[in-house]
């Protein structure tokens, strides 16, 4: 596990490339260029905001990042995070080990809640974040549409660190 590059942007952007030609995790309907990954990667450096790669042999097989939820400021502790698998690595555990890794960055950003905004209500990523202790806060119905089908949206979430059981910056009682 490792922080992203914008050098990984080429292989970053094939993964993500197959989630948008054959999954409804995503929304998106054409696959980004992997320029537009490198932005995003450096975007995430920039803002201090973790985006983390898996490497097999030399190859990337999976990456997650978290980026704020929303932009306005009121939203600043709070991020959304993205995870995606080469489809040829699902369900060999790269996904928790990721999950796990990026929970962890995300703390040591300074966020507080982490969402998880899964298209689709694809049943694996939500048993993934389930795992790892994210509860369902919402569903909204038929949102999307992909694939000739209408796709649910789901949320969840998990508290990061001391969540809000203490204001930014101070210690708990």
């Amino acid at each position: 596990m490792r922080w992203a590059q914008t050098a990984d942007s080429e292989m970053i952007a094939a993964i993500y490339a197959h989630h948008v030609r054959h999954c409804t995790a995503t929304f998106e309907t054409e696959a980004p260029a992997p320029a537009d990954m490198a932005g995003k990667i450096e975007t995430c450096h920039v803002r201090g905001w973790p985006f983390l790669v898996m490497e097999l042999d030399g190859n990337i097989i999976g990456y997650a990042y978290a980026t704020q939820f929303r932009d306005r400021p009121a939203y600043g502790l709070t991020c959304e995070n993205s995870i995606y698998i080469d489809p040829h690595h699902v369900g060999r555990g790269a996904g928790k080990a990721l999950l796990s890794s990026l929970l962890t960055a995300a703390q040591t950003a300074g966020f507080r809640q982490m969402i998880a905004v899964v298209g689709g209500g694809e049943p694996a990523s939500i048993a993934l974040h389930r795992g790892l202790g994210f509860t369902e806060t919402g569903r909204m119905r038929s949102v999307g549409r992909k694939f000739g089908r209408w796709l649910d949206t789901v949320y969840l979430q998990i508290a990061l660190g001391e969540g809000d059981t203490s204001p930014p910056g101070t210690e708990p009682a």
